[in-house]
């Protein structure tokens, strides 16, 4: 999708503020649905409902490429994020039941490589997509793999449910109307103005709802989100870490895709190539840091990996120019790839090995959707920190309003370093006792 964005916002007469609309309708109702998703599998069936979001995901996927303009489009995402929300906590809670306690880091790791393969393949295959056929292709792609994926999903799957419970409608209303109002506000701020009554009044009636969905999760016998979770040290910080990471990384990556394009004049083959030092990484350093994740714990690699991702981006904020020669961002390239996936690899074992079994599911979902309310937040304000300083008017005001945005996301990369001190020395809960516990339950 990154790489499309500058074909797209040309093709279809999109604005900032649209092609912000084209990444995080996604990732607004991906985020917010997460839990529900969780919800929905561990009463009715995993298996079942991971089918059911790969169907979702694959029928939204056939509407992005028949969009014929950007309203459509922004709406064709927004149901992506619904099938999106469904399948990715279940793929986590499912391999989790499917694999040892004392080899899960082992396991999540190999299910962070494998993500890094597909962030990796991403930009090259999108570039050479929208190259060489139609920026529609990159969503007819996903139509053959979900087809294909559905019978093998309900055929090689095994049904595992968790705590049945009642579905906590009203906070899925409350949490999904604020977050809606938030990003609403922020991504519209430099059209309308800042000082708008739109603008304010969205914020302010988002945080309300926010604030509402709070209250009433203290009140509710079972949650959509326990808050409990958020008196553990250990969960609390790891999502703390998450959200700063997701906002400095997606902000960032909506902008640099496009610096390759917009200011330097490459083809989106050509950028999705050039980006693979950086996408490239996760496939290669993730299943290593997995496994380490269960020796030294994910304190150390999330600390690590933070220093590294903020770095990287800084270095990238202060060298971009519409001339700079590729070889001069290959290397921080390679340093903000890896220290992602020294992010990726243990973030999912820290957070699972902080709360029972039984809640690995809800657990899962909270993460997720606290990463990629980040990313929400990160695409909209350090957009709008582009549109402040710069446009796309020329190359040098595009590089004029990427060094300060990508400098934005760097310095909340570095809260998300400093987050990280937070957690704790050891895991919670090694694996011999997490293997009693298992076995009770």
């Amino acid at each position: 999708m990154t790489t499309a964005l500058p074909v797209i916002r040309k093709d279809l007469d999109a604005g900032i503020g649209q092609l912000q609309w084209t990444v995080n309708a996604y990732t607004l109702t991906y985020a917010v649905l997460l839990l529900t998703g969780a919800a929905l599998g561990d009463r009715f069936g995993r298996r079942r409902l991971l089918v059911i979001g790969l169907a979702i995901f694959t029928g939204a996927s056939a509407m992005a490429a028949l969009a014929p303009d950007i309203h459509t489009l922004i709406a064709a995402r927004a149901v992506q994020g619904v099938g999106g929300a469904i399948v990715t906590p279940l793929t986590l809670t499912i391999l989790s039941a499917a694999v040892r306690p004392e080899k899960r880091g082992v396991a999540l790791g190999a299910w962070g490589g494998i993500g890094g393969l597909a962030v990796g393949l991403g930009p090259v295959i999108g570039g050479a997509v929208v190259s060489g056929i139609s920026w529609q292709w990159i969503f007819w792609l996903n139509v053959p793999i979900g087809l294909a994926l559905l019978p093998l999903a309900w055929l090689k799957l095994e049904e595992t449910h968790g705590q049945q419970e009642r579905l906590d409608l009203p906070g899925l209303g409350l949490v999904s109307t604020g977050m809606l109002g938030v990003v609403w506000g922020l991504v519209r701020g430099n059209e309308a103005g800042w000082a708008s009554g739109e603008v304010l009044g969205t914020v302010a009636a988002g945080a309300v709802l926010l604030a509402a969905f709070v209250a009433w999760e203290l009140r509710m016998p079972t949650p959509m989100l326990p808050l409990r979770f958020f008196r553990n040290r250990t969960f609390t910080a790891a999502n703390l870490v998450s959200l700063f990471m997701y906002f400095g990384m997606f902000g960032a990556i909506f902008l640099l895709s496009q610096f390759l394009q917009t200011a330097q004049g490459y083809s989106p083959l050509q950028a999705g190539l050039r980006l693979l030092p950086w996408t490239g990484m996760p496939l290669i350093v993730a299943p290593i840091a997995g496994a380490l994740s269960d020796r030294i714990g994910g304190k150390p690699l999330m600390l690590l990996g933070m220093s590294m991702q903020a770095g990287a981006l800084a270095w990238l904020a202060a060298i971009s120019s519409p001339t700079l020669a590729y070889s001069e961002i290959v290397f921080p390239f390679m340093i903000a790839g890896a220290g992602m996936a020294l992010f990726f690899a243990p973030v999912a074992n820290v957070v699972l090995s902080a709360v029972r079994p039984e809640e690995e599911g809800k657990a899962s979902g909270a993460n997720n959707a606290i990463r990629e309310i980040g990313g929400v937040f990160g695409v909209a304000v350090l957009a709008t920190v582009f549109s402040r300083y710069g446009g796309y008017r020329s190359p040098q005001t595009f590089v004029d309003g990427l060094s300060p945005a990508v400098y934005v996301g760097a310095a909340v990369v570095g809260l998300g370093a400093v987050s990280a001190l937070l957690l704790p020395r050891r895991r919670p809960r090694p694996a011999v006792a997490r293997a009693d516990a298992d076995a009770r339950v």
